[in-house]
């Protein structure tokens, strides 16, 4: 039981650590940015799938109907990369204290 307490008080502190999951928007910006003009100047379907993914979760119905219609330029696996990248974010960051 002591163990199971001790796993529970690192991963709070790394979830305290964790940087603040970014709003919505801005996820839907960062996947505008991506599905148009990556870091070296061509476009980055599985940064924009991620990016738009999780501004889907957060309730963004165009992000929502960009991230279809990537999918229907990408193959499988690009789709599970971009979905995996997405756990990856939600896993190292934490949700922002509302007021």
């Amino acid at each position: 039981m002591r163990g199971r307490t001790m796993s529970i008080a690192i991963e709070a502190s790394a979830f305290a650590s964790a940087e603040p999951i970014i709003s919505g928007a801005e996820m839907y910006r960062l996947g505008l940015e991506a599905s148009t003009m990556g870091e070296i100047g061509d476009v980055d379907l599985i940064t924009a799938h991620m990016w738009f993914n999780l501004a889907a979760m957060q309730g963004n119905l165009e992000a929502r109907a960009y991230r279809a219609e990537l999918a229907g330029e990408m193959t499988a696996e690009d789709i599970a990369d971009a979905q995996r990248r997405a756990r990856e974010y939600l896993a190292s960051h934490r949700p922002l204290a509302r007021a």
